[in-house]
């Protein structure tokens, strides 16, 4: 049986580990993960258990283990050095208060590198505000004890707004770095609920003021981080595009990436982490890959790997030539995690489980309004007779362009197996390519899938895939992989798997909600 675990090594890293069979002792389990991330020295294991509200617990038996998923804690069994960073997780750059990094750059780092990495993939609701000094705590707790009684406020100084607002600004960048407007409302609302006595009189929500604050002291907050060197705030300052003087480019997460251009990890600088993206380069070109090794190189050189593809948006091509191991299916996947903390194969295909019958039913409500193309769709799924549930959800994702009124051959483009390679993919610039048996034509219901790849600027990339759900899992997984553009054809189709499958970012256009707002009858 497959066991997949979440192992969280430190407050700011979490890996994902997948192991083929449930080992036979908690030493056994210790030793593989050991081996998988690369752990060094002595640590024992907690687990969140499900039957105690995921509360952690001491894992003294392979038994005790959740079946099939699981969430781990790494515990560090010799404690850590006074002066240690502590697990050089993001908050050590959020700690910044000014824009010097001096303190900072004179502490000596753990000789294993770590990563910059955050670990959470939503915004929190409630938004969880930060503790304060003990002066100021207790300044709030006695103001909050005086407004139950008198309905009054207390009088806010400089002092004690400035500790506030810099608490919480260290807060959010250790979630996100650009919240969007209704995430910053939702700051100032918990603030008010948790501190009462900071609301303030009127008739309105009792956080206008707070609000305007929290986005000054946000951008403030992005200025000292970008002086200091942070490279998530730097990559998105205005540059001017292609020597265009009217226009801007920026390079800020747009689409719920949770580590979208990441520090480098301790120990590492673009010198070394190129040393080591040559042995990936090497390892990969290898007939027996050394699929530990290349997830390690992976994971190293993460930083590098996203600052080039954010910043200098190469072509396809000269990715697949740097950094080819990015293209195998592990790494697709392992990737997408990096920078979402989502699951890609797993979470697409619960939604796709989730939302085939009630997609089918929206078709077939509404198949005379989109023309012959979704009464064809829907005739030949009809008419199979064998592994129906497959082709349900083949025809479940075949029919979503259709749905919302874009072209499905910009998607999947079907071919035979006969047709020249560079026919099959010429202007294709995002799809899935089926590849059907010669015997019979492209349109029959009844032909047989040769092969399924996925296309990107009129490359094959991957090949040899087994469904149509999985290709397009997959296609998602590498246009985050690679920060590609959504294809204008394509906007609401994939706006739509981004936002209703994976449930990632904080928006979507007012065609998709219509969709999602449909799925919740």
């Amino acid at each position: 049986m497959v066991l997949l675990l979440r192992v969280v090594i430190s407050s700011g890293e979490a890996r994902r580990v997948q192991l083929s069979q449930v080992p036979e002792s908690v030493a056994r389990l210790i030793d593989a993960l050991r081996e998988k991330l690369q752990l060094q020295g002595e640590f024992s294991l907690q687990f969140e258990d499900p039957d105690f509200g995921n509360a952690l617990c001491v894992l003294s038996d392979i038994s005790e283990l959740p079946q099939e998923r699981a969430v781990l804690h790494i515990q560090r069994n010799i404690p850590s050095l006074p002066n240690e960073l502590d697990t050089h997780s993001l908050a050590s750059i959020s700690s910044l208060s000014t824009a010097s990094t001096s303190s900072s750059s004179s502490l000596s780092p753990p000789a294993c590198s770590s990563t910059y990495l955050r670990s959470r993939s939503e915004w929190p609701t409630p938004f969880p505000i930060p503790s304060l000094s003990y002066d100021i705590e207790l300044k709030l707790r006695r103001g909050n004890e005086t407004f139950e009684k008198t309905k009054k406020g207390i009088d806010v100084t400089r002092d004690k707004k400035m500790e506030v607002l810099d608490k919480i600004a260290q807060t959010v960048f250790d979630i996100k770095a650009y919240p969007d407007g209704d995430e910053i409302e939702s700051i100032a609302s918990a603030l008010v609920q948790k501190h009462p006595c900071l609301r303030e009189p009127g008739r309105g929500k009792g956080y206008e003021g707070w609000l305007l604050s929290i986005k000054d002291k946000l951008n403030n907050y992005r200025a000292k981080l970008r002086k200091a060197g942070c490279t998530e705030v730097n990559i998105n300052k205005k540059r001017k595009a292609d020597d265009n003087w009217s226009s801007y480019t920026l390079k800020r997460a747009k689409r719920g990436e949770v580590n979208h251009v990441p520090e480098h990890p301790s120990n590492h600088n673009d010198d070394s982490l190129e040393e080591q993206r040559l042995l990936l380069v090497e390892e990969t070109r290898k007939a027996r890959k050394d699929m530990a090794v290349i997830r390690e190189k992976m994971q190293l050189t993460f930083s590098l790997r996203r600052r080039e593809v954010i910043e200098d948006q190469p072509i396809v091509a000269q990715i697949q030539e740097r950094w080819s191991a990015l293209f195998l299916e592990e790494q697709i996947c392992e990737e997408f995690f990096r920078v979402t903390n989502k699951d890609l194969l797993e979470t697409f295909r619960a939604a796709i489980d989730k939302y085939t019958t009630k997609l089918l039913r929206l078709y077939r409500a509404r198949k005379g309004a989109f023309g012959h193309d979704m009464e064809d769709l829907l005739r030949n799924l009809d008419e199979k007779t064998s592994d129906i549930v497959a082709h349900r959800k083949s025809a479940v994702l075949e029919g979503l362009p259709l749905f919302l009124r874009e072209d499905p051959t910009k998607l999947f483009k079907k071919c035979l197996g006969t047709d020249p390679e560079d026919g099959q993919t010429k202007g294709v610039s995002v799809g899935v390519l089926v590849v059907l048996e010669d015997e019979v034509s492209v349109a029959s219901s009844s032909a047989n899938i040769q092969n399924i790849s996925i296309v990107l600027e009129e490359i094959i990339v991957l090949e040899k895939l087994s469904d149509i759900p999985t290709g397009l899992a997959y296609l998602f997984g590498l246009i985050y992989a690679l920060n590609l553009s959504y294809p204008k054809e394509l906007k609401y189709t994939f706006d739509a798997v981004q936002n209703v499958f994976m449930e990632l970012g904080s928006g979507c256009t007012q065609r998709v909600r219509s969709l999602q707002n449909k799925l919740l009858l």
